[in-house]
């Protein structure tokens, strides 16, 4: 799908990329800009800048940068032109008549459409657990096993996924949809066998996961026999990525602003909800990433981790515990004692019990200090040393000051070790961690300039020298029209076989491309044809560019000769011995002419 390009430019310019970014980010002035944290990767210093008058933001961390448009497909996980309809609705323009609909993506089908098979097969589900003669073994389980009121189930949309191989398949082709299009939205398989299409949930009480716009984004099932896997979840769809949902953030982004739960499955919430704590959430079916964390942080500042109390959940709530810290979070650890999770616990004790339990619930300190502590016996020398090291370790991992301070104060009352002892060790800690972190970073640096592991533009490698020079010529192609013009005419010979990567020989040609057109260039416009992360790329190259003194027409020619002089070398590696000879003799000639004209 493609907009035309005067309908983009308006959608960009109706849109107050200031409000739009303040939605996601609090935001700073700072002189012209505007400045924050990152929402596209996790930091305590803010080094994301937004430019109201350019309509551009940048991130000097990950690099992410782009427009309005590019903004919301990291945020929201959209394609451009999903991108561009979420921001034409925002500002009330009208689709062009021929885009009301999205059609099939370029590789696979439109995150619309699966939007609609997902609400079509949430209420299939539903409609079989409510049908006595099909649902029983699910309403079964809700009910007697589970103890859900018909409200809750209903309130969560909670469903029921019959023990055949085509029921759903057969409901959603008798709606007009194409098995291709049911496989792309994870609701049916084809088999290797013979070909045939058939559901993936089957016999399985559902879970609808629903996103805070109301969608219905992906399922997860669970079996009613000893069938593996015993929880099923939707994998990545145009419309969904586990990494960037949270189950019943839809509800609980209502009254979370003072703290949220976290939990390990679908029951667990539904039975806090049902207990009235309407602000907790889970993973669904995977630990919790960067982008969980980043999500929590749109809605509250507190964070209270609740998994079993297994070897397996603490271990996944200390890893819980680090990525929530990276992004600012006070996290908090619930100690349950008489149960194995929240259900449980409700069950047995009730929701006020669990209310005070909450109140009571430990700092992320002391519940790593606690799990060490109880690993040694502190009467014994060699213990007490374990003990101190890891304790030491632990409390080397928080930034502030402060925080090191209270809980070196801790640790010495536990320990009955002079403080100054225990924070000698912090501090040699950390002079380590620094040490090791510079030589990473310094590691980092020579294989960025030598541009290894590069995703984006993996020709980089090959030639650094060519590939920062087109770096420079399309930072100043973005900046200067005159640039521009002057290479649409011919008055600077330059064109895409010049380049010696692919990446920059595709922004090249974007660009002019662009400049041709009856619209013009815009910057926005690139987002047709390149991923926000190449987008981000671009932009980089555009503010790199711009930071520098001297941009004139001497910085762009003597570029191109570096590309120019790359591509010769090149031509006389591969030639054969005439093509060499050749190259040889009007090299040489330019040379005697070029004596010639100035004698």
């Amino acid at each position: 799908m493609r907009f035309p390009e005067n309908f983009i430019q308006e959608v960009v310019d109706r849109t107050d990329i200031e409000e739009l970014i303040g939605r996601y980010v609090t935001l700073k002035r700072t002189g012209a800009n505007l400045v924050g944290r990152c929402p596209f990767h996790s930091e305590k210093t803010p080094s994301f800048s937004v430019s109201p008058t350019k309509k551009m933001f940048f991130c000097f961390g990950c690099h992410a940068g782009g427009s309005a448009i590019t903004f919301v497909q990291k945020a929201e996980n959209l394609d451009f032109a999903e991108a561009v309809e979420f921001l034409a609705n925002r500002a009330g323009l009208p689709l062009p008549r021929e885009s009301d609909s999205f059609s099939a993506q370029q590789n696979g089908v439109s995150r619309k459409r699966v939007l609609e098979m997902n609400l079509e097969a949430a209420k299939f589900y539903r409609a079989c657990l409510f049908d006595p003669a099909i649902g029983a073994p699910g309403m079964d389980y809700f009910k007697r096993e589970r103890k859900l009121t018909e409200a809750t189930i209903k309130h969560f949309g909670l469903g029921f996924a019959p023990n055949g191989f085509h029921a759903l398949r057969d409901h959603l082709r008798r709606l007009g949809y194409s098995d291709d299009e049911l496989i792309a939205a994870y609701l049916c398989a084809r088999s290797q066998k013979n070909n045939n299409v058939y559901d993936i949930f089957r016999n399985r009480v559902m879970f609808p996961i629903i996103d805070t716009s109301g969608n219905v984004v992906g399922f997860g099932g669970r079996v009613m026999d000893d069938s593996k896997p015993k929880y099923l979840n939707t994998s990545d769809t145009p419309a969904f990525k586990k990494s960037r949902h949270l189950f019943a953030l839809n509800f609980a982004k209502n009254c979370c602003a003072e703290k949220m739960i976290l939990c390990e499955g679908y029951m667990d919430v539904i039975a806090l909800h049902a207990a009235g704590f309407e602000y907790a959430v889970a993973t669904l079916g995977t630990a919790i990433t960067p982008d969980h964390a980043r999500i929590f942080s749109k809605y509250t500042q507190k964070v209270i981790i609740s998994y079993d109390a297994d070897e397996a959940g603490q271990n996944a709530a200390n890893k819980a515990m680090r990525i929530l810290g990276e992004v600012g979070m006070d996290v908090r650890v619930l100690r349950l004692s008489g149960a194995k999770d929240p259900d449980e616990y409700i069950e047995k004790f009730g929701a006020d019990r669990f209310r005070r339990v909450l109140e009571e619930s430990r700092t992320g300190f002391e519940y790593k200090a606690e799990r060490v502590l109880s690993r040694y016996d502190l009467s014994v020398g060699t213990d007490k040393i374990k003990a101190s090291n890891e304790l030491c370790g632990v409390i080397a991992e928080y930034h502030s000051p402060v925080e090191r301070e209270v809980y070196l104060n801790y640790a010495s009352s536990k320990l009955e070790l002079p403080v100054d002892v225990l924070r000698n060790s912090v501090e040699q800690i950390r002079r380590k961690q620094r040490r090791e972190s510079a030589a990473r970073e310094s590691r980092e640096a020579q294989a960025s300039v030598k541009n290894f592991g590069d995703r984006i533009n993996p020709d980089a490698a090959k030639d650094p020298r060519a590939a920062s020079a087109e770096e420079s010529i399309l930072g100043l192609l973005l900046i200067y029209e005159e640039y521009r013009n002057a290479v649409d005419e011919g008055k600077i010979e330059l064109d895409a076989q010049d380049f010696v990567t692919d990446f920059h020989r595709r922004v090249f040609e974007a660009i002019m491309h662009l400049h041709r057109s009856e619209a013009g260039f815009r910057f926005e416009l690139l987002g047709m044809d390149f991923t926000p992360d190449e987008v981000g790329r671009i932009e980089k190259m555009e503010m790199a560019r711009q930071q520098l003194s001297q941009n004139g027409p001497e910085v762009l020619r003597s570029a191109i000769d570096v590309l120019r002089s790359t591509r010769e070398r090149a031509h006389l590696r591969n030639g054969d011995l005439n093509t060499r000879l050749a190259y040889l003799r009007e090299k040489n000639a330019k040379l005697h002419k070029g004596k010639a004209d100035t004698q």
